[in-house]
């Protein structure tokens, strides 16, 4: 199992988080840099969902409304049935959204309806940072995670891919989940301890107050959650890019990365 509770202390990390918050006018050009924005403001769901609208066309989810908003909160089931864990109290394990279908939406926009008092912290991992690390030290586990059709995700009915799939323009594009909804290679397999290994360097993670959220490219960048006690409500958003902002799919290695023969 992959435990979220290995992770450091929340106030180590949050330093590191500042440099991604940015003003509503200023997302676009943080998703086109880093992929990654922290905003503020956001009262309720239909704040949430006007600025899906100003930066992307809204792509309907499985649990969404038909304003495509969905609302996140435990619904105090005993038993969690598999692909359900969000509506539940317990850990998600670093994942991106919809890693089930074929074309997976770039945009994830949430924000917090109720704080919850105890734990529930959002984890948040650069999907770039991971890949450059393993580039550098892995590369064995690298080229394994790169190998199409490696991994089913979502189960029969899925999508056969990778973890890493090279993109456009010399880009690459991050697909994980890491419950009972993805079956790995055994090659992947091998490998998945040095995978987890990576994401526990590179995982930030802060913990929202009413009416802060984030938006970030599914692409690139992974997200979770610590487990919570009480009451948590999360909005939730997918959406695609509108084409004039010009926020591109996955994420450009690094150059050391590039020129290790990964690609």
């Amino acid at each position: 199992m992959y435990r979220l509770d290995q992770f450091g202390e929340v106030g180590m990390v949050l330093d590191s988080l500042e440099r991604y918050r940015v003003e509503v006018h200023g997302i676009p050009a943080a998703l086109a840099g880093r992929g990654l924005a922290l905003v503020e403001g956001l009262a309720d769901s239909s704040d949430l969902l006007r600025l899906a609208e100003s930066i992307g066309t809204v792509v309907p989810h499985r649990d969404s409304g038909a304003d495509g908003v969905t609302t996140i909160a435990d619904l105090g089931t005993e038993r969690v049935q598999s692909g359900f864990a969000g509506f539940s109290a317990c850990a998600l394990n670093p994942h991106t959204d919809r890693s089930g279908v074929d074309h997976p939406p770039v945009l994830l926009m949430t924000s917090c309806g109720l704080p919850t008092a105890t734990g529930g912290e959002c984890v948040l991992i650069d999907g770039q940072a991971v890949y450059d690390d393993l580039a550098e030290s892995e590369p064995d586990a690298l080229r394994a995670f790169c190998a199409p059709r490696s991994v089913l995700f979502g189960g029969a009915a899925g999508y056969l891919g990778s973890i890493f799939t090279d993109a456009d323009d010399g880009r690459i594009e991050v697909r994980l989940r890491l419950d009972d909804l993805a079956q790995f290679s055994p090659e992947v397999c091998r490998w998945l301890p040095t995978l987890r290994a990576a994401i526990d360097r590179h995982a930030m993670m802060i913990k929202l107050d009413m009416g802060q959220g984030y938006v970030l490219n599914n692409h690139r960048w992974l997200h979770g959650r610590r487990a919570f006690t009480g009451q948590r409500v999360i909005f939730r958003v997918n959406a695609n890019p509108l084409p004039h902002l010009g926020i591109p799919f996955g994420f450009r290695p690094s150059p050391v990365a590039a020129s290790s023969g990964m690609r």
